[in-house]
């Protein structure tokens, strides 16, 4: 079998078994707590690992566009949720055409998507399954009080091929009690509209680990647990050693004692740091950081001990692994320095 060492840079690795356990580990705790989950493949984009979460008991996955969605279908996984306001006639269609094909549900949060999503489906024998979307506290998308959630949740309970399916939010990081109060007095506001609102989905995965079984949340959508990355280390959530993806690189250049240049970029590690001081650290190095990054080269500084040499390859755990993922079109499961499979990234770059 190929190893590491037969591999150009930069390259995606995944530690399979690093990956198995962070999906074992996030599906154990969300039957613990009677949580259902539902993973949200915009991390991995891999019908691969969509699958493997699946079979390790979670209840579907999340898409965030009809692209992902489509893929996954085309791939056999059949129940998909996009909570995401889906706008215009081309999407709508499509919309259309993967709910003939798999169980699906989707988001609103105001009257004008809900307006499209009303006129385009009009089966009330088969109706699709509308949640309405909540800003708990994220400052993004959804609707802003108790009262607009009810008054979109009855717009959508009266559609005759639509059918009210609870509520959804993304919260922001740390501030799940917030979102928990939020959620909870929203469901009493419908309960006394005569509503039932047996399905309330959360996500986000440090914040994953404080729910419990008092939660008034039914369902959550991890996406960066199967793999992790230096923020959600940061957030608690593992150490290093549980960080399934790094990006395979070269150091190209070594200009002085304190600098060495990667052949890994933005466009292979991402200049989304989620407000971390540095884009990367090297794993097995903990004194040289990638603390810059211009398109096709990354700068290590390096510290301490640290020491690299021109033509040395390392393993940089990135920031933010999912947008890593999107700017590579494959990875390479490995099991030490063995290469057990190099898979295309099925659901890269689809925007719409």
């Amino acid at each position: 079998m190929p190893t590491v060492h037969d591999l150009d840079t930069p390259s995606i690795l995944i530690d399979a078994a690093r990956a198995e356990a962070n999906i074992a580990r996030a599906q154990a705790h969300a039957d613990k707590n009677g949580l259902k989950l539902r993973p949200h493949i915009k991390t991995h984009k891999l019908p691969y690992w969509a699958k493997k979460q699946v079979a390790a008991g979670a209840v579907g996955i999340t898409c965030q566009k009809i692209g992902e969605a489509e893929v996954m279908t085309d791939a056999g996984l059949s129940d998909i949720f996009l909570p995401y306001n889906i706008l215009g006639r081309a999407k709508l269609q499509r919309l259309k055409a993967l709910h003939g094909r798999v169980t699906l549900s989707v988001t609103s949060d105001s009257m004008e998507t809900l307006e499209g999503l009303a006129a385009t489906f009009t089966d009330a024998g088969h109706p699709l399954q509308v949640l309405v979307e909540c800003d708990t506290g994220m400052g993004r998308c959804g609707v802003q009080t108790a009262d607009q959630a009810v008054a979109l949740a009855r717009l959508i309970d009266k559609a005759g091929g639509l059918t009210f399916g609870g509520l959804m939010t993304y919260p922001a990081a740390g501030r799940a009690a917030e979102a928990e109060a939020w959620l909870a007095n929203a469901k009493q506001a419908l309960a006394a509209s005569g509503l039932a609102c047996e399905r309330i989905s959360s996500g986000g995965t440090p914040d994953m680990w404080r729910s419990g079984e008092d939660s008034v949340v039914t369902e959550y959508r991890p996406g960066t647990y199967i793999y992790l990355d230096r923020y959600q280390v940061a957030k608690g959530v593992g150490t290093l050693d549980d960080c399934a993806l790094t990006v395979l690189a070269t150091v190209v250049s070594h200009p002085t004692a304190t600098r060495a240049i990667l052949d890994s970029g933005s466009k292979a590690l991402s200049s989304d740091t989620l407000g971390l001081k540095d884009f990367g650290e090297l794993l097995g190095a903990p004194d040289a950081r990638v603390t810059g990054l211009s398109e096709e080269h990354g700068t290590v500084t390096l510290s301490g001990d640290a020491k690299l040499r021109i033509g040395e390859r390392v393993r940089v755990v990135p920031d933010h692994c999912c947008v890593v993922t999107n700017l590579f079109n494959e990875v390479n499961l490995i099991d030490g320095e063995t290469v057990l499979e190099t898979l295309p990234v099925a659901a890269r770059g689809l925007m719409a």
